[in-house]
C-alpha cells in the first residue's frame, strides 16, 4: 500500500475513533457535544486532566474501551506523521545532494534559463541530440517533469548570479535566455557574459526592440518566435514546396532524411581534399548544400573542386545513418 493511501486511511480511522468517544459520552453519560468532544481528547491524548463529571458504571467501561482502542492507535499515528515529515526532508535533501553532484560532474553543456514552450522544446531536441542539458526553472510545478525526463535542474530564478553557478556556467558550451520577459532575457544575458565572457548565447525575444538591447548586453544570437512564425506562414504561401522541404528535411522525424552540420577537425580524414576527392557524395550518398569557412564566409552549393579545410563546416544533407557514419569519419562526437 503506497505511504499516501495509508495515511489517508489512518486519519479516516483516527476522526472515526474521535467521533466514536463523543457519540459514546453523548450517550451514555448525557453530555454535550463539546464535553464530550473535551473528555475524548484527554482521554486518547493521555493527558489526565479530572473527568469533567463523574462517571458512571458504564461511563467507566466505555472509557476503558476507549483507551484501549484509541491510545495506542494514536500514538501509532502521530509517529506516522513523524515519520513522514522525516523521511520526507531526508529524501528531499539526499535528492538535492544527489542533483548537485551530477551537475558537478558535467561539462560542455547547455543551460537553459526557463522552461516555458520554447525552453521545453530546445531542451527536448538538445538531449535527443543528445546534449546534456541543465534547466534553470523557477516553477516547482515542473519538477515531476523534470524526474520524469531525467532532465538536470535548478529551481529558482535563472536572472539569479548564484543560480547560473549552480547550473555550471564556469564549464557550460551555451546558454539559451528562454525565459518569458525580454527584460529577464536581458538581464541572464548580461550576467551570464560576466560569468564567462566566452559562452555562447542565445537569447529569445517576443519585441523587436529587444533584439538590440540583447544584442549590446552580449547575446551572439538572438531569435524572435514571433518573427519566425510569421516568416513561415508567409513562406507556406508563397513557396510551399520549398517550406515542405525543409519540414521534411529538418522536423520530420519518421523520415532518414536529415540536414546536419560536419565539423572538420584537425584528425580529419577528408581535411585539405576536394569535394569530390573527398567521396562524401560517392560513398555516403550526402549532399554538400554549403561551407561555412573558418573565417566566417558561407559558400552556398559549393563547386566539386571546393577544398576542405580544417575548421570548416559542411551542411549536409542525406540519410540519417549515412551522416553518423561520415560523422565518425570525421572524429566527431555528441
Amino acid at each position: 500500500m503506497r505511504f499516501t493511501t495509508r495515511f489517508i486511511l489512518d486519519l479516516f480511522v483516527f476522526l472515526l475513533i474521535i467521533i466514536g468517544g463523543c457519540v459514546g459520552f453523548m450517550v451514555i453519560e448525557g453530555w454535550d457535544a463539546l464535553e464530550a468532544l473535551y473528555m475524548t481528547v484527554i482521554t486518547l491524548t493521555t493527558v489526565g486532566f479530572q473527568e469533567v463529571h463523574p462517571l458512571s458504571q458504564a461511563g467507566r467501561i466505555f472509557i476503558i474501551f476507549l483507551i484501549v482502542s484509541g491510545v495506542g492507535f494514536i500514538l501509532y499515528f502521530l509517529g506516522s506523521i513523524t515519520r513522514m515529515m522525516v523521511e520526507g526532508t531526508i529524501k528531499d535533501v539526499l535528492g538535492r545532494r544527489k542533483l548537485e553532484k551530477q551537475i558537478d560532474r558535467i561539462s560542455g553543456h547547455f543551460i537553459i534559463c526557463g522552461f516555458g514552450r520554447i525552453g521545453r522544446t530546445v531542451t527536448q531536441l538538445l538531449m535527443e541530440k543528445p546534449l546534456e542539458v541543465v534547466v534553470i526553472e523557477k516553477d516547482p510545478g515542473c519538477i515531476p517533469l523534470f524526474q520524469e525526463k531525467k532532465i538536470l535542474y535548478v529551481l529558482g530564478e535563472a536572472t539569479s548570479e548564484e543560480n547560473l553557478l549552480k547550473a555550471g556556467i564556469e564549464r557550460a558550451k551555451g546558454l539559451v535566455a528562454a525565459a518569458s520577459s525580454d527584460a529577464d532575457n536581458v538581464y541572464i544575458t548580461l550576467t551570464a557574459r560576466g560569468l564567462k565572457p566566452d559562452l555562447f548565447v542565445l537569447a529569445r525575444a517576443a519585441e523587436e526592440s529587444s533584439i538590440i538591447k540583447m544584442t549590446r548586453a552580449g547575446a551572439d544570437k538572438v531569435v524572435s518566435p514571433y518573427d519566425i512564425g510569421a516568416r513561415s506562414m508567409a513562406n507556406t504561401i508563397l513557396r510551399p514546396t520549398v517550406i515542405d522541404f525543409i519540414e521534411l528535411a529538418m522536423h520530420n522525424r519518421s523520415l532518414d532524411l536529415q540536414m546536419e552540420e560536419l565539423i572538420v577537425g584537425e584528425k580529419s580524414e577528408i581535411r585539405d581534399l576536394t569535394l569530390m576527392d573527398s567521396g562524401i557524395r560517392q560513398d555516403y550518398d550526402l549532399i554538400v548544400v554549403a561551407i561555412k569557412k573558418k573565417s566566417g564566409d558561407m559558400i552556398f552549393n559549393p563547386s566539386f573542386q571546393a577544398k576542405i579545410q580544417e575548421g570548416d563546416i559542411l551542411v549536409a544533407l542525406g540519410d540519417r545513418e549515412n551522416l553518423s557514419r561520415l560523422e565518425k569519419k570525421l572524429g566527431i562526437t555528441s
